[in-house]
């Protein structure tokens, strides 16, 4: 039996509306466009093992099955901490990368039927106050989960305390209306408080969010139940026993791999140390298990360059 080839990904810019959940994108850094609306990640799934920090978003790839009713939409999201200290561990990292897999079947009650028109919406603004069609209401930062709600005008939703800060630093501080002061929130002295420790840390996360360049570098190798990964050293490759089995007790496989060059687009080099990794592979659920639409956590191993290259 020939192997399946492999199918390569670049990053390039795309028009804003083009970015929305119901065109289904692949997209790199920002925040995501879920695919379905039910059984999100919420902010405990959403921190890294490691340091405890919010995770930031950096990818999404569209991967729908063929042959498979259930799986006739099908998103695979990446996210990762931007303290760099929390990829020092080659291999399984300890949730400082974490995968995400999420498919539905052609009639839903999220999206029409019938392909998306491919031309400019004139309705649906996008605004800073996100929420899903099903009024979930979402981080204004990173496009999570959001429980927590900014005390002072009720309207701003954030997933954790940290981001509520940063985004009080980029100006929702001048924004604000109301003084009431809600429950689960930090009030304005405290966020002040915390404004004041501005790191290299934050530096770094804001550079996440920048918009990815046009440069056509490969970033992306997909070959689902083809083979393997392209591996860039001959060290920390794992074994078949080092990949742990989806939860439904079905194997996982290779499915794709991120390659070193999402970085520059990412743009996370600072003057200290910096996120690094030789490559990402990301093994799937042979079975692509249906969860009941409902987010099902996947499995990332990092491979760095070796220190001999």
């Amino acid at each position: 039996m020939a192997s399946r080839r492999v199918e390569l990904g670049f990053a390039e810019e795309a028009a804003a509306w083009r970015l929305r959940s119901k065109h289904f994108p692949c997209k790199v850094g920002g925040r995501p466009a879920w695919l379905g609306e039910a059984g999100l990640p919420g902010p405990a799934e959403l921190q890294c093992g490691a340091c405890g920090e919010p995770l930031a978003f950096l990818l999404q790839l569209y991967a729908p099955r063929q042959g498979r009713p259930d799986a006739f939409h099908r998103s695979v999201f990446l996210f990762g901490c931007r303290r760099p200290a929390c990829y020092r561990l080659a291999g399984p990292s300890p949730g400082s990368l974490r995968v995400f897999r999420n498919q539905l079947p052609r009639k839903n009650d999220t999206y029409s039927y019938d392909p998306p028109r491919e031309e400019p919406p004139h309705e649906e603004p996008i605004c800073a106050n996100l929420q899903l069609k099903c009024g979930t209401k979402l981080c204004r930062v990173c496009g999570c989960l959001g429980s927590k709600t900014c005390s002072k005008c009720h309207k701003a939703h954030y997933c954790s305390k940290d981001h509520q800060v940063k985004d009080w630093k980029a100006g929702h501080k001048l924004s604000c209306l109301h003084s009431d002061e809600a429950p689960d929130s930090l009030d304005e002295t405290s966020l002040e408080a915390m404004a004041k420790h501005e790191t290299q840390d934050d530096k770094i996360f804001q550079k996440f969010k920048e918009k990815i360049s046009s440069e056509p570098e490969q970033i992306i190798r997909y070959c689902r139940d083809g083979e393997g990964p392209l591996w860039i050293s001959a060290e920390n490759i794992p074994q078949e026993t080092d990949i742990p089995n989806c939860l439904c007790g079905s194997k996982r496989v290779f499915e794709f791999q991120i390659m070193p060059q999402l970085l520059n687009h990412l743009k996370v080099d600072s003057l200290g140390e910096s996120i690094d990794w030789g490559t990402l592979a990301i093994y799937t659920c042979a079975d692509s298990c249906n969860r009941g639409n409902h987010y099902t956590e996947e499995f990332v191993w990092k491979q760095d360059i070796s220190s001999t290259i």
